[in-house]
């Protein structure tokens, strides 16, 4: 699995397909982390929680905040980063 990074979306690729993205817009100086998808056939692999992984460590790389609209993001923070789970939710650096 090859995870890759554009602007403000992370996705996964396998055998030279897309299963998978993360996608966080910048709005108010403030990345918002509101979609993650993984392809079907794929869940349950880990996926999901990598490419959340990985989009909160390009955002923290970046030195910029983040909150969660999309429900994933937010037990994925809430379990690794110790966040409350309020909508949206809001984690200190």
């Amino acid at each position: 699995m090859e995870y890759l990074t554009e602007k403000n979306r992370i996705y996964a690729v396998e055998g030279g397909e897309e299963v998978g993205e993360v996608t966080f817009p910048l709005r108010d100086g403030i990345y918002i982390i509101n979609h993650t998808y993984v392809d079907d056939r794929l869940r349950g692999q880990g996926i999901a929680s990598e490419l959340v992984r990985c989009a909160v460590e390009e955002i923290e790389r970046r030195g910029g905040q983040y909150k969660a609209t999309c429900s994933y993001a937010q037990l994925w923070l809430a379990r690794n980063r110790g966040c409350e789970i309020t909508s949206p939710l809001s984690c200190p650096l």
